[in-house]
């Protein structure tokens, strides 16, 4: 008798994304750790909620068969009293998955662009600190497609254009010790919520539930509460595949605008680099923006805090130029029209 419906669906996830990496690794050049007779590692980020507690017993099952070391690591946030022991805990029950290594790391929790945002910078910083102490070939992480559908309404929310609507990928980060190949790796991203919870509930893992996730305090605790039942009581069941499904058509859209905005960028440029304000008005909208945005982060404007809003105005000085001032941006970026020429530098 074979295993139990669900725990058979995140087992396959898996062992999808770890024949991935296996390719990735043979396709590139090899890190001394990930070199001829050495085993390559993958770790799990678990928390020790149901969803990175499936993913952690699938990896355990997995990685063996495919001469894959699985390692775990967990990430004290410290924003709740006890969190080190529960830190404790999930090690010990990954330890008892047979992973290896397991790490615990504390983080410190910062404040720049609010309490989530926060915590998900100092997570993902402890997440390539460890992997690239321990030479990881990829750090696999547990969202699902209910955290798809749940980015997708965020994204929708802020008004921040297709890129948004695109959700998470299921590759992403820098390069880890395989060359070209990407760090994260998020298996479960068609795998719903209730899948790996029932996944943990048949294989006797306990879970703990993070009281951060139902606290209405948190954006994305409301979302998950509230948003997202009322939009299926009114529109009815589907909802969340239905998101999940804009995420990949929209990621897809703006892959190849992105590509299309790299390519017309250096025929935008003078001889000085400098960018044209007409061969700028000239382009397709989609495509203008994004050369602004890739030339406002390029002089210095972090990514993150640079938002539709930002570009608009940026737009503006291309498509409505009636000889305004220059634009402040994140990061101490100006923008502003000289001469036919669009100039965008820190301040």
């Amino acid at each position: 008798m074979g295993p139990h419906p669900a725990v058979a669906a995140i087992r396959l996830a898996v062992r999808r994304v770890l024949h991935d990496v296996l390719t990735d690794l043979t396709d590139t050049p090899a890190d001394p750790r990930t070199a001829a007779g050495t085993r390559p590692l993958v770790l799990v980020a678990c928390s020790g909620g149901a969803d990175s507690m499936a993913l952690a017993s699938a990896l355990a099952f997995e990685a063996p068969k495919l001469g894959i070391r699985a390692g775990g690591i967990t990430v004290d946030h410290g924003l709740q009293a006890g969190s080190d022991l529960r830190a404790a805990e999930v090690v010990t029950r990954m330890t008892a998955l047979r992973l290896d290594p397991v790490e615990s790391v504390a983080v410190r929790v910062g404040r720049d662009g609010g309490p989530e945002a926060a915590a998900r910078d100092a997570r993902y910083g402890a997440l390539d600190e460890a992997a690239d102490r321990l030479g990881a070939a990829a750090v696999l992480l547990g969202h699902t497609r209910d955290d798809q559908a749940e980015t997708v309404l965020l994204g929708l929310a802020r008004g921040s254009g297709i890129r948004s609507l695109s959700g998470m990928p299921e590759v992403s980060g820098g390069p880890g010790v395989s060359g070209r190949s990407h760090r994260y790796r998020r298996p479960f991203l068609q795998v719903d919520r209730q899948t790996a919870r029932k996944a943990c509930m048949v294989q006797s893992l306990a879970v703990w539930d993070d009281p951060h996730n139902i606290d209405p305090a948190y954006t994305r605790s409301r979302l998950r509460h509230e948003g997202l039942p009322a939009l299926e009581k009114a529109l009815g069941k589907g909802v969340v595949e239905a998101l999940a499904r804009t995420a990949q058509l929209s990621r897809d859209d703006a892959d190849a605008l992105d590509a299309w905005a790299a390519e017309a960028e250096t025929g935008v440029r003078d001889a000085d680099g400098r960018l044209e304000c007409a061969k700028l008005y000239a382009l397709p909208p989609a495509v203008r923006r994004r050369v602004l945005r890739r030339a406002v982060v390029a002089a210095g404007s972090p990514a993150g805090s640079l938002f539709a809003r930002h570009i608009e105005e940026v737009d503006r000085l291309i498509t409505g130029w009636r000889g305004q001032g220059a634009i402040n941006l994140p990061g101490r970026v100006e923008a502003q029209r000289q001469g036919g020429r669009l100039v965008i530098r820190q301040g």
